[in-house]
């Protein structure tokens, strides 16, 4: 969890900007999007599940075997009502750049201010 050190007027101007953002009217050419990412730990099964029986609910042990890391990026553009998942191997600046070059192409929108963003983006990270 997070929290805010100081709420000065700095602070407050800036999270006013982002409110005016959310504020404006859809735009097809301009879409707000919010993207976030979560680190997740993969586990598999030491043992098999048990399969449910009349008079028994279907068992699970809680023991599992660590498999490493991997992350997840959620893109939500909230007024068309669209969410997208994307799974990586790591929470990188390639694959951050990545993530946003693959929303904007499966939208298949030309928004200008997210193509130079997201190639000076993708050029810096892949040095």
């Amino acid at each position: 969890m997070w929290c805010v050190a100081e709420l000065n007027d700095a602070y407050i101007a800036k999270m006013e900007d982002v409110l005016e953002t959310y504020e404006k009217p859809y735009d097809p050419q301009e879409p707000v999007v919010c993207l976030d990412e979560k680190p997740v730990t993969l586990h598999a099964d030491v043992r098999p599940a048990s399969r449910a029986q009349p008079g028994r609910e279907a068992r699970r042990d809680s023991e599992y075997e660590r498999c490493g890391t991997a992350n997840v990026f959620c893109a939500v553009e909230p007024k068309a009502g669209r969410h997208f998942t994307f799974p990586t191997p790591n929470r990188s600046a390639f694959e951050f750049a990545r993530v946003a070059c693959t929303w904007r192409c499966s939208t298949r929108r030309q928004t200008p201010s997210i193509s130079s963003w997201i190639t000076s983006t993708s050029t810096a990270a892949s040095r």
